[in-house]
């Protein structure tokens, strides 16, 4: 194989070295039991620091093939279950997690030098559920939705004309969900909480269920 160096001299080198991270330290005894409760205690810290999109996550799937996909959605509910996002069941992720369901989340807040990781099974919520947060989007969502074959290729004149068609169909009333639209639970078997510290030192606690997935086990990891 060549040399991929011999083939850019105009290389963009990422070498710079940035500040410190800092954060009150972590480790398995000063964290909580329960994960989740680490995990709304966190969340809850980042959305006092009004960050914006605090709920914005990674979310990695694999297709047919073994090629793995990421891109950002957004948490919109966690409950003693796991973390609950929407979207179209038939995009390329909800075909993905439809052959293979199983995701890794990852969310991010760089004024907090916090980085959390989930790893799970993915299931569908309740229809109701589903018709539940659908009522509640703003109107040019609940269109949206309704008309955009997402991750299919479409032209922009035809995508705008069945907006057009819909406003005129549903004007300011709220369209029924589509069957194709709802949401999805990654239910968790790991967490990772990881806290930065000065010289790249970060803290990094692990939980991850027990064989017979009623207990955590909690662990520190190396940086």
């Amino acid at each position: 194989m060549a040399n991929s160096e011999s083939k850019n001299p105009e290389r963009h080198l990422l070498w710079q070295h940035g500040d410190q991270y800092n954060g009150d330290s972590i480790d398995p005894t000063s964290v909580a039991a329960d994960p989740f409760v680490q995990f709304r205690a966190w969340f809850r810290a980042a959305e006092a620091t009004k960050l914006p999109n605090v709920n914005a996550m990674s979310l990695a799937t694999v297709d047919g093939d073994g090629w793995p996909a990421v891109r950002v959605v957004l948490l919109k509910e966690i409950d003693d279950l796991g973390l609950v996002f929407y979207t179209n069941y038939e995009s390329a992720k909800g075909r993905e997690l439809a052959a293979h369901p199983r995701a890794a989340l990852a969310l991010h807040w760089e004024r907090l030098h916090r980085q959390i990781r989930v790893v799970g099974t993915v299931e569908r919520v309740s229809a109701a559920e589903s018709d539940a947060y659908f009522a509640v989007r703003p109107h040019g969502s609940q269109l949206g939705a309704v008309a955009s074959p997402q991750s299919q290729p479409i032209d922009g004149a035809v995508l705008a004309a069945r907006v057009a068609q819909l406003e005129q169909q549903y004007g300011s009333s709220a369209p029924p969900r589509p069957a194709w639209w709802g949401g999805y639970r990654v239910v968790p078997h790991m967490f990772e909480f990881w806290q930065g510290q000065p010289s790249r030192l970060h803290d990094r606690v692990r939980y991850q269920r027990d064989h017979d997935g009623k207990a955590w086990r909690i662990e520190r990891l190396a940086p």
